[in-house]
C-alpha cells in the first residue's frame, strides 16, 4: 500500500508541476526576471504550496506516526547557521542560471528536454561530491 501511496503521491506532484508551468524553464526565468519581463504567475504556485505546507504540518505536528505507519519525522531543527545560507545561496543562484530546481528537473527529464539531462547529471554530481566530501559532518 505504501508503494501504491508513494507513486500516486508523486504522479499528482508531477502533473501539479507541469500544469503550473514549474518544469518550464522559461517560465520560471521569467518568474525570477524582476529587472525585465516579470512573469508573477508562479507566486499563485508557490503561495499555494505554502499554504498547503502550513496547513499540513500544523495538523500532523502532533502524530506519533505517518499514515503509512512509520515513525513522524519532522524537522526540529529551527536555527539558521552558515550550512543553511550557503545551501540556500547554491541553491537560488542553480535555480536563477538553469531555471529548474530538482523536483521540475526530473519531471521535464521524463519530457526528454536535454537542458533536464545536463540539470540531472550536474545535481547528481553535486550530490556525490557533497558525500565524498572530506570531514563531512
Amino acid at each position: 500500500m505504501s508503494k501504491l501511496s508513494a507513486l500516486l503521491s508523486g504522479l499528482v506532484f508531477g502533473i501539479g508541476l507541469l500544469v503550473s508551468g514549474m518544469a518550464n524553464p522559461a517560465k520560471v526565468l521569467g518568474f525570477l526576471d524582476l529587472a525585465g519581463r516579470w512573469d508573477p504567475s508562479l507566486m499563485l504556485v508557490m503561495g499555494g504550496a505554502i499554504a498547503v505546507g502550513l496547513v499540513s504540518f500544523a495538523l500532523v505536528k502532533n502524530w506519533p506516526r505517518a499514515l503509512n505507519g512509520q515513525p513522524m519525522q519532522i524537522p526540529g531543527n529551527r536555527q539558521i547557521d552558515r550550512r543553511l545560507i550557503v545551501g540556500s545561496l547554491m541553491f537560488g543562484v542553480g535555480w536563477g542560471i538553469a531555471g529548474f530546481c530538482p523536483g521540475p528537473a526530473l519531471v521535464a527529464l521524463g519530457l526528454a528536454l536535454p537542458k533536464a539531462l545536463v540539470f540531472v547529471a550536474a545535481m547528481l554530481a553535486g550530490m556525490l561530491l557533497f558525500q565524498w566530501r572530506p570531514g563531512k559532518s
